[in-house]
Order: C-alpha cells, then sequence, then structure tokens
C-alpha cells in the first residue's frame, strides 16, 4: 500500500468516525422522544457541505471524496429525518430545510448550466466548497471565547476534538499529495482549532479538575 493509499483510508476511516458522533444526538432524541437540547442547523451545514464536496468528487473522479460524503450526506439526512420526527418547532425545521433545498437547487443550476464544463466549473465549485468548509471549522471559535470567559470545557467534547484533528489532518496530507489545494486549505484549519481545543483541555481541565464530563457539540 502506498502512502495515496494510506492517506485515503486515514481519510475514510477519520470522516465517517467524525460523522457517526452524530449517532450520540439521535439516541438521545429517542430515548426523551425530544428534540430539545440537540442543534439542528450542524446536521443540515454538514449535509449542505457533504452534497456540494459529493459533486466535486463525481466531477474530479476521485473516490475517497466520493464515498466519504455519500456515506456522509446518508447520516446527515438521517439525523435531519429524526429531528423533524421528534422537534416540536416543525416550521422552523421545515423552513430552514426548504431553504436549504432551494439553495442546492440554486447551486445545481449554477454549476452545471451556466459554468461552462472543464476546469472552471471545478475550480468554481472546489473553491466554493471550500469557503464553506473554512467557514464551518471556524465557527466553534465564539464558543472557544465563551470557555475562555468562563474557564470551563464542559461545552466541548474531548473525543470529537480528536475526531476533528486526525481527519484535518489526513484530508489536508490527502489533498497535498494530490496537488488538490481546495482540499488541501479548508481542512488546515481544523488543525489549528483542534489544538487550541486541546489546550483548553489542558489548561482548564487542570485549573478546574472537579469537571466529570465533557457535552457533545457539532461543528
Amino acid at each position: 500500500m502506498d502512502f495515496l493509499q494510506l492517506l485515503s483510508c486515514a481519510c475514510i476511516i477519520f470522516t465517517v468516525g467524525m460523522f457517526t458522533t452524530g449517532l450520540t444526538d439521535l439516541k438521545k432524541m429517542k430515548a426523551t422522544q425530544s428534540a430539545d437540547n440537540v442543534q439542528f442547523l450542524p446536521f443540515l451545514t454538514t449535509c449542505l457541505n457533504n452534497l456540494g464536496w459529493l459533486y466535486y468528487g463525481l466531477l474530479k473522479g476521485d473516490g475517497t471524496v466520493i464515498f466519504v460524503n455519500i456515506i456522509g450526506a446518508f447520516l446527515q439526512t438521517v439525523y435531519i429525518a429524526t429531528y423533524c420526527h421528534y422537534t416540536k418547532e416543525k416550521r422552523r425545521v421545515y423552513t430552514h430545510t426548504l431553504l436549504m433545498v432551494s439553495v442546492l437547487c440554486v447551486a445545481w443550476v449554477y454549476f452545471t448550466l451556466v459554468i461552462p464544463p472543464g476546469e472552471a466549473q471545478l475550480s468554481q465549485l472546489g473553491l466554493t466548497c471550500s469557503v464553506f468548509t473554512i467557514s464551518m471549522y471556524l465557527s466553534p471559535l465564539a464558543d472557544l471565547l465563551e470557555i475562555i470567559r468562563t474557564k470551563s470545557v464542559e461545552r466541548l467534547s474531548f473525543s470529537l476534538t480528536v475526531a476533528t484533528f486526525f481527519t484535518s489532518t489526513s484530508w489536508t496530507l490527502y489533498g497535498l499529495q494530490l496537488g488538490d489545494y481546495y482540499i488541501m486549505v479548508p481542512n488546515t484549519p481544523g488543525i489549528f482549532t483542534s489544538l487550541i481545543r486541546f489546550f483548553l483541555f489542558w489548561w482548564f481541565g487542570a485549573v478546574i479538575p472537579q469537571i466529570p464530563s465533557y457535552k457533545l457539540i457539532q461543528i
């Protein structure tokens, strides 16, 4: 097995592992018969991100990108459907879901019918997916500022932080190996935000040792 194949396997294992962290929320919703205290937007934005990268993988013919994002889109769809079933705020959820579908339709028309096929189509789609992925990685920074203010890491999930670090690192190396900056660049912030979280666990975990567990958050 060469280095690229090894990176491909690592990307699949770590990314699918990160996607399955949502199973915790799914089990919680089924156990309580409620969607209270479960965030909906991370499911929606992650699904949108998966579908964008799936299209990119199809255009480029990258089996690793295709496989990972098929699984990711499927799991996020399951999470969304479960949330819709148990939530009390169905109108808000349906509105957000309809908005996502509308965005997908507009994006499909633009990238398929407006942009000519070829390098320009692939480049613009890659740039759009990269910007969206970077924004998803940077979105928890508000939580990090709150953690610094309260000096408490109970809002963070250590296992999710580990998964994010290895996932970001494997995709960064994979993109570097392929010379694909649309894959490499957007995953680099995930490494840095994970390192910041590790530091916060070390710093505030040592300052406040009585905190026994960490709550799951979505990226």
